[in-house]
């Protein structure tokens, strides 16, 4: 350990490839709680009054999958130069508000709390993403779909929720 962080870096292939499994794992988590929190989330957007712009639900699970695979690496890439430590705090929160946001929006119908919300995690992504990039450029640049999608995301929430 070198002062407060945790030094937690790859030293060889079989642990380089173990990190990255752990970065999809935890990623993977944050999906599933959103998904086990909304049973009929698809239903439910079905029935939301949407504006014109807002895209069918079957689009929603093939971009959330490349984009959770792109945040995964990310943060693996970022594990691999410094372990765990402070470049992968913001990289935590923009997870633990991702995760959040599907239950408040789809479980509770908060669409002020969730409109709330996303643009708080909008603007985890980008704090993760300014610190990535001192770190590993690439991972930071990985993000950068992310963020857009999110963007739009809010926008959606945001209108879902003035048209509430």
């Amino acid at each position: 350990m070198t002062g407060s962080r945790i030094r937690a870096r790859p030293h060889g292939r079989t642990s380089s490839l173990l990190g990255l499994l752990g970065f999809g794992a935890v990623v993977a988590a944050v999906a599933v709680v959103g998904s086990l929190a909304v049973g009929g989330g698809g239903r439910e957007y079905a029935q939301l009054d949407r504006p014109a712009w807002a895209p069918p639900a079957w689009v929603f699970a093939p971009v959330w999958t490349v984009l959770y695979a792109a945040i995964a690496v990310a943060g693996w890439l970022v594990w691999r130069r410094v372990g765990l430590g402070a470049p992968l705090v913001p990289y935590a929160v923009q997870l633990v508000l991702n995760a959040l946001w599907t239950p408040l929006f789809f479980g509770a119908g908060a669409y002020g709390p969730a409109a709330v919300e996303i643009v708080l995690l909008w603007l985890a992504i980008g704090a993760t993403v300014v610190v990535f990039h001192r770190v590993h450029p690439v991972a930071a640049w990985l993000l950068v779909p992310y963020g857009a999608w999110v963007t739009y995301a809010a926008a959606l929430t945001i209108a879902i929720w003035w048209r509430t």
